[in-house]
């Protein structure tokens, strides 16, 4: 029976979650006349034979469309409206497959984690591929692994992981092969994997022989996308070919402690503690006592915990051994724990060693250790009592297993800081040091602009910066980065710390704010000062407001004003709407909230806006959803007002009911500030209409002042839809229309009614002076 095809043309409209993972939109219909269903692999032929895998686009989607994105149309050979030939496949394992990529990327990806990032990807020989990994996955426990490499990606390569491409330089099968937990993955002339079950190995692999006409697998004439072969300009703080993992190799070119600004008080304390243990011992013995070289280095990912114990170990001339803990979390049992003990036996055969284990959270985690942290425990105790060192890095203590922290076994903590604004300077000025700026650059201006940004999101920054430049002067004999190539990179690139925040923020200040001018100023001193000039408030000794509870009637510009504080402070932002934070699973709730506050603190200063706050924290005892709501109080409070200190977050909480909110969150220390946000009188809501109408063409026969004294029970945003409808009315008369009249307002006056409700707002209006009585 012959295999049905099909010749379709290439469509460059790929859909978000699609990009660069490989995936092929077609009809419906056009995939049942494949016979394929989402999800199986297919055959494309342009200029050169690639395949991939198929996903439904739209049902009014174009029938004699291929979708792609320019990964799969550059693996083709093809530009957007191009020939495509689509051939249904059998789904083929991978026995082999070999990449070659920038020097950079290959020293710090061991070949595990990059199986992790192809998993599920059709590879061909002489394809481009990502590391970004496919969102589409067969089960649970792998999804956890894949999402474990992507946080490690992100750590190692920096911002950069999620551009940088790969070049498959062979691969067994050779055409449409689907790389699985079996496939034997690793790098050209670097180690590899032994399938699911075994670990990584030194063997050298041959590259094989890319079936085209030049180096990048394209035939002549094509152009060639940057990124796999782009060597990263800007070694970040903590990064670079020392971070390599595979197979547990010597770690060559350690940074030194100069290149680790605001690190040199932790690399003094961790080479204390070294020197001691590897070069005077005998001291320890005369004094009757032994010291423990067990440390557990704490701070957000790409802070350069890694680059530090590689700092000290070169300083105190200690080799370090490397292990990356999902890595072993993801082989079985017996796998994980041989490859434990061999890495523990060459450390204790090394002389002065380290055994540097990263993001140990995944190999004992403190909700569910498994036998694998049993395993570990033992073999870090027993490296220990050989005299060795074993430094464990984290981005997250609190999902460590305790018993980690036993005196005998990782008995010293150091912290890695956020770094603030003037650390950031210094690390720009580091990481700048073989970069020609511009006379206009202006680091401290950087650094005040990056809030929350660590080591490598800065030197991520830097990099994009010199790109920008590059794509300028192309020609230029000395090029240089200029501020607007800074301010350029800071649109596209975002901390580490917020990655998972989805938050888009409209580009508006307060003094897009109509009126509310008293409103405005408590907020500028309860929220942007704090978050603004920390060190002011701690040289006068006194501690800023922790939180401000904004409340008034629907429609007041609640949020509004919340979005232009966004605007105006240097601050990251994290919005919540209430109910968000409930689960019914019982501890879910209090987990997202100390999540939720984890994340800011890595992220600071920040600014944490609860949407709604009378849904999350309720009066307390009067509930009937089994003491969720309870809990989830008894949480806020803690990390409003508890041990751990809450340094450069501010809570921005907003409600229509304050009397439904818990009084103990509305005491000093806590949502201490609350600030009415009344409903909009004449002269305010011309302010808003003023506002509102900044960039629509009004004629000069449109009185705002005579409007806005008329709009009585109107809120703010009953003034804006006002306008909004007006240049409706004024596009529903002409589609050429270039101005706005006094009878599209009028039209608009009668499709907008007044949304207030006045005994709401009598009400709130009582609560407010009550407060203030």
């Amino acid at each position: 029976m012959a295999v049905p095809e099909l010749t379709l043309t290439a469509s460059l409209r790929p859909a978000a979650l699609d990009a660069r993972r490989g995936i092929v939109r077609l009809h419906p219909e056009v995939l049942t006349a494949l016979g394929l269903r989402p999800g199986d692999p297919v055959r494309l032929a342009g200029r050169r034979v690639s395949a991939g895998v198929v996903a439904p686009a739209e049902p009014d989607a174009g029938t004699a469309l291929l979708y792609a994105d320019d990964l799969v149309l550059g693996n083709l050979g093809i530009r957007d409206g191009g020939a495509v030939t689509v051939t249904p496949v059998p789904v083929t394992a991978a026995r082999r497959v070999v990449l070659a990529g920038p020097p950079s990327v290959v020293a710090v990806v061991s070949p595990e984690m990059l199986r992790l990032a192809l998993l599920g990807k059709m590879v061909t020989a002489g394809d481009d591929v990502s590391l970004l990994p496919q969102d589409v996955l067969p089960d649970a426990s792998v999804r956890s692994l894949v999402e474990a490499a992507r946080r490690s990606l992100s750590n190692r390569v920096g911002y950069a992981w999620t551009s940088t491409l790969l070049t498959v330089a062979a691969a067994e099968p050779d055409t449409a092969a689907l790389v699985t937990m079996d496939t034997v993955v690793g790098w050209q002339h670097g180690a590899v994997t032994h399938g699911s079950g075994g670990a990584a190995t030194d063997h050298r692999t041959g590259g094989g022989t890319i079936r085209s006409d030049d180096a990048t697998g394209r035939p002549h004439g094509e152009p060639v996308r940057s990124g796999a072969g782009a060597a990263t300009a800007v070694r970040p703080a903590g990064r670079g070919p020392a971070d390599a993992e595979a197979g547990g190799t010597a770690l060559p070119d350690a940074p030194s402690v100069d290149e680790l600004p605001g690190l040199r008080a932790q690399a003094e304390e961790l080479t204390e503690l070294l020197d001691l243990g590897f070069h005077h011992r005998e001291v320890l013995g005369r004094l009757g006592t032994t010291v423990s070289l067990g440390v557990l280095v704490e701070g957000p990912a790409g802070s350069g915990k890694s680059a530090l114990v590689r700092a000290v170990a070169a300083r105190v001339g200690a080799r370090v051994r490397p292990l990356w803990a999902p890595e072993l979390a993801a082989l079985n049992n017996q796998a994980a724990a041989e490859r434990l003990r061999d890495a523990a036996a060459a450390v204790r055969a090394d002389g002065p060693a380290v055994l540097l284990v990263t993001d140990v959270e995944a190999l004992a985690p403190a909700d569910d250790p498994g036998p694998v942290a049993t395993v570990f425990r033992q073999v870090l105790a027993e490296t220990l009592r050989a005299g060795a060192a074993v430094v464990c890095t984290t981005g997250r203590p609190e999902a460590v297993d305790p018993a980690l922290r036993a005196p005998d076994l990782l008995s010293l903590r150091i912290g890695v800081p956020l770094p603030d604004a003037v650390l950031r300077r210094e690390q720009l000025t580091v990481l700048t040091r073989q970069v020609p700026l511009a006379e206009d650059v202006r680091l401290d201006e950087v650094a005040g602009r990056t809030p929350g940004f660590v080591a490598a999101d800065l030197a991520a920054l830097v990099r994009e910066a010199g790109v920008r430049a590059a794509l300028r002067q192309k020609s230029a004999e000395r090029p240089t980065v200029t501020m607007a190539d800074f301010t350029a990179a800071l649109e596209v690139v975002r901390p580490t710390t917020m990655a998972s925040s989805t938050l888009e923020l409209a580009r508006v200040t307060l003094d897009d704010v109509g009126d509310l001018v008293e409103v405005k100023q408590t907020l500028t001193e309860s929220v942007l000062w704090p978050l603004t000039y920390p060190d002011t408030f701690a040289r006068l000794g006194v501690q800023p407001p922790r939180g401000v509870l904004l409340y008034g009637p629907p429609g007041c510009g609640k949020t509004y004003l919340v979005t232009a504080l966004a605007g105006s402070g240097r601050a990251n932002v994290l919005s919540v709407k209430g109910a968000e934070l409930l689960s019914k699973w019982v501890g879910e709730s209090e987990r997202a909230v100390r999540e939720l506050f984890r994340r800011a603190r890595e992220a600071a200063p920040t600014l944490i806006f609860l949407d709604e706050v009378d849904a999350l924290a309720p009066v307390r005892g009067q509930a009937t959803d089994g003491g969720t709501t309870d809990r989830v109080v008894a949480a806020l409070l803690t990390e409003l007002d508890g041990v751990e200190t809450l340094r450069n977050v501010v809570v921005v909480g907003a409600t229509n009911r304050p009397d439904l909110v818990d009084p103990a969150l509305l005491r000093p220390g806590r949502l201490e500030r609350l600030v009415y946000v009344p409903p909009p009188d004449g002269p305010a809501r011309t302010e808003i209409l003023r506002a509102a109408s900044r960039n629509v063409p009004l004629t000069d026969e449109v009185d705002l002042a005579a409007l806005g004294g008329e709009l009585d029970g109107f809120s703010a945003a009953d003034c804006a839809a006002l306008v909004r409808e007006a240049a409706l009315a004024a596009m529903r008369e002409s589609l050429a229309a270039t101005s706005i009249t006094v009878g599209h307002v009028a039209t608009a006056r009668a499709r907008v009614r007044p949304s207030l409700d006045p005994a709401q707002v009598a009400w709130l209006a009582a609560y407010a002076e009550g407060r203030q009585g």
